[in-house]
């Protein structure tokens, strides 16, 4: 048996809300139970960020000489569209490099998939997480965990394998990864097939629909028919192959074992709990990021009242000029904060965020604040935006949730979309060409409970990392 094309699965309809508000929702939802310590063993953060920066090494290195020997304009940086380098910069960075051609390859894709790089279109640039490489292990753990989200496009998927039977041990690897986490030691391969098989078979049951009208009473399959049908065990080789190469765990004599880099990732997705930066002391001293950053741990009240504050310690241009500076960043969390910091600025800002409206990354936050300092009404500003401003910006939010928030906030964020159906929300995210698509989707996927429905969002980000259609 073999899974069905997913459905067309629909949006909740809900009462229309601003997008502008959505990335208020990263700094709302936030438990007030203290966040849970990590198991015990578990190296320091910054123990965890050393070895992220070990495995992604390869990557920002090749990330650091894109950024200084790629200018803009120039032919060659990409190929097609599709992020992948050209055969000539290819073959210039493994040359300048002292790498082969291959490996040049493969450090892009994965500074691609971490964040270090970001494709616009034919022409890539760095991304905020290489900015904040050497100064800011949070960034650096977050860049490993969007790699790690992305396993499955780490590695190329067996080429005589259906991409249903994929997809399934795509889904069915979380438990696998959890089972690997509570054990805290090594395990058995053949102990992780034998728990695949009976996910795959759980997977497949609940995506099988009530006949209707009499039917024979059913018939009791062994625990092991899945994986005898389906042949699961070279599928496992192929997972536990990509978790290694990202650098999630280790395989040697027949045994799995998560990385303590690994065992830290899984455990924080059992938590469901964001990988942030810390909110800073003394935020009226700080610069526009940092006090941003400060201000995302801040309930709305909280932080208006410290926006205030911030701003009654400057001038309104040289305020407004760097909290724009810091909303062109790579941080669409950021990007979200400093609108909401302008609108306390109010009608003194009005010149320079109408300047900033010719900005594609920051259009669309200034489209909904010059409209609502126009008057409209917050509920219905969104009306003012185009179906590609609000689509990209319904991506720049959900990078920010994927960022800083929790998986079901991700979840809901896909309510706040202006498509009617995933299908359709999915092709206009993949034509809006926004830089974090992939990494959006590839969390989304990893984060939504509905196998059909995360399948779909998956094959999605597949398409469009390997810029296939």
């Amino acid at each position: 048996m073999t899974s069905r094309t997913p459905r067309d699965s629909r949006l909740r309809l809900v009462r229309p809300r601003p997008l502008a508000a959505a990335p208020r929702a990263v700094t709302q939802h936030h438990s007030r139970r203290p966040a849970p310590r990590p198991p015990e063993g578990t190296p320091p953060p910054a123990e965890l960020a050393r070895m992220a920066r070990a495995r992604l090494a390869g990557a920002a290195r090749v990330a650091h000489w894109a950024d200084t020997e790629l200018r803009p304009g120039r032919d060659g940086a990409t190929a097609q569209g599709r992020g992948t380098l050209a055969d000539a910069t290819a073959e210039q960075a493994a040359a300048d490099l002292g790498l082969t051609v291959a490996q040049a390859r493969a450090d892009w894709d994965t500074a691609r998939l971490a964040g270090l790089v970001e494709v616009h279109g034919d022409s890539a640039r760095p991304g905020w997480r290489l900015r904040a490489w050497n100064r800011d292990d949070s960034a650096v753990l977050r860049g490993w965990v969007a790699l790690f989200d992305a396993w499955s496009l780490a590695c190329p998927e067996p080429a005589d394998r259906e991409h249903a039977a994929v997809a399934e041990v795509v889904s069915a690897m979380p438990q696998v990864l959890s089972f690997l986490q509570l054990s805290a030691g090594p395990v058995p391969v053949e102990q992780l097939l034998d728990l695949l098989g009976q996910r795959v078979t759980e997977l497949r049951t609940e995506r099988c629909e009530v006949p209707y009208g009499p039917q024979p009473a059913p018939v009791e399959a062994p625990v092991h028919a899945v994986a005898e049908d389906t042949d699961l065990a070279p599928l496992l080789d192929w997972a536990l192959d990509a978790l290694a190469y990202v650098g999630a765990l280790t395989c040697a004599d027949g045994q799995a074992t998560l990385t303590p880099i690994g065992s830290w990732a899984v455990w924080v997705k059992l938590e469901q709990i964001c990988v942030a930066a810390q909110s800073p002391a003394g935020n009226i001293e700080q610069n526009a990021e940092d006090m941003l950053r400060g201000c995302a741990q801040l309930r709305p009240n909280a932080a208006r009242a410290e926006y205030r504050a911030w701003l009654a310690a400057r001038t309104v241009g040289s305020a407004v000029t760097e909290l724009l500076a810091a909303a062109g960043g790579e941080d669409a969390l950021l990007r979200g904060l400093a609108f909401e910091a302008l609108r306390v600025v109010g009608a003194a800002a009005e010149a320079d965020v109408r300047a900033a409206a010719d900005e594609t990354p920051l259009r669309p936050y200034a489209l909904l604040w010059l409209a609502e300092h126009d008057g409209t009404d917050p509920d219905d500003a969104h009306e003012v935006l185009t179906r590609e401003e609000a689509t990209w910006l319904w991506v720049d939010t959900a990078a920010a949730v994927a960022d800083h928030g929790e998986a079901p906030l991700l979840v809901r964020h896909l309510e706040s979309a202006v498509q009617p159906t995933v299908p359709a929300l999915l092709d206009e995210v993949r034509a809006v060409g926004h830089p974090r698509t992939v990494q959006v989707l590839v969390a989304l996927a990893a984060a939504h409970p509905d196998p059909a429905l995360a399948k779909a969002v998956r094959r999605a980000a597949f398409q469009v990392h390997t810029g296939g259609s």
